[in-house]
């Protein structure tokens, strides 16, 4: 047993780490702020950041893209709560005064994309610039801020998966977790570490944080290496990547939001539409580039 371990305590107990002390917020001149607030924030601020750089990398005007951060971020965060609260209605029906208490948690990333994507399309009419080009330059941005902002999940002991024993598996105090998230099979495997009864689970948080790095980097090398690529790759390999690592991912998820009336994962059969799509896109206008060769 770990007599180390604490009601605040999280372990990956294969890889042998062990955190005895994780707190959910800090205290800033008399204020509690949560770390899942910091996370996002910084995870928005790095995002933009990257955007600003490419921009100026690819002869664009960082002005522009910097003003559409501006309006996307902000709306991106009210489209993330929205998407999030409109699939968790059985709860948030019955408690109406919470829809605006963002300190728990609850924006859902798929909510933020479409907002954001909608608010490029009214952006790149009215500044008459190329949709695609702006996506193109705007989505390395985007999933690096939900590689950062990832880790807010981990300061909410939230997004985990299904009980594992696995060498990534990550221990958690039952008592520090969502009850509607905890399910018979890790009830079944509790364990204790110390005096703390503990649940050990995937840390989907980190799968798709993981993931969405080695996105990143593949958006990266097409951005600077591919010159002659058309615009929307960029985008579309976007959909498709995050969608390919999402769709599994979110298959270990214990919290998913539901479709009504099926009980089908919204999330995931989202993923499983913009791989399909954006698989189908990218091979059609490969064909067709090597029919005009």
């Amino acid at each position: 047993m770990d007599s180390g371990f604490f009601e605040d305590s999280i372990g990956f107990p294969n890889l042998g780490i062990s955190l005895p002390h994780v707190g959910r917020s800090v205290r800033i001149f008399g204020l509690e702020i949560a770390f899942y607030g910091i996370i996002i924030a910084l995870a928005m601020l790095c995002g933009i950041y990257l955007v600003l750089w490419i921009a100026k990398k690819t002869g664009q005007d960082p002005d522009v893209y910097f003003d559409f951060a501006l309006i996307a971020v902000f709306l991106s965060v009210i489209g993330a709560r929205i998407y999030y609260v409109i699939f968790s209605w059985d709860y948030y029906g019955k408690h109406p005064l919470e829809i605006l208490d963002f300190r728990g948690g609850g924006l859902a990333i798929y909510g933020g994309v479409i907002t954001g994507v909608l608010v490029g399309v009214v952006f790149a009419r009215r500044k008459k610039i190329p949709l695609l080009k702006l996506l193109d330059t705007s989505m390395p941005g985007v999933i690096l801020g939900q590689c950062i902002g990832r880790w807010g999940n981990f300061f909410n002991r939230e997004a985990f998966g299904e009980y594992t024993n696995a060498v990534t598996a990550m221990r958690l105090p039952l008592s520090a977790v969502n009850e509607a998230d905890v399910t018979e099979k890790m009830l079944s495997n509790t364990l204790m570490a110390g005096d703390v009864t503990c649940i050990q689970v995937h840390p989907t948080f980190l799968y798709e944080s993981l993931w969405c790095l080695a996105v990143l980097s593949a958006l990266l090398a097409v951005t600077f290496r591919m010159k002659k690529r058309k615009q929307g790759t960029v985008f579309l390999l976007y959909l498709f990547g995050y969608g390919l690592g999402r769709l599994w991912i979110e298959g270990l998820r214990t919290d998913q939001l539901k479709l009504a009336f099926t009980g089908l994962p919204v999330s995931q059969m989202l993923s499983l539409v913009m791989v399909i799509t954006s698989a189908a896109v990218l091979i059609i206008r490969g064909r067709r580039g090597r029919q005009n060769t």
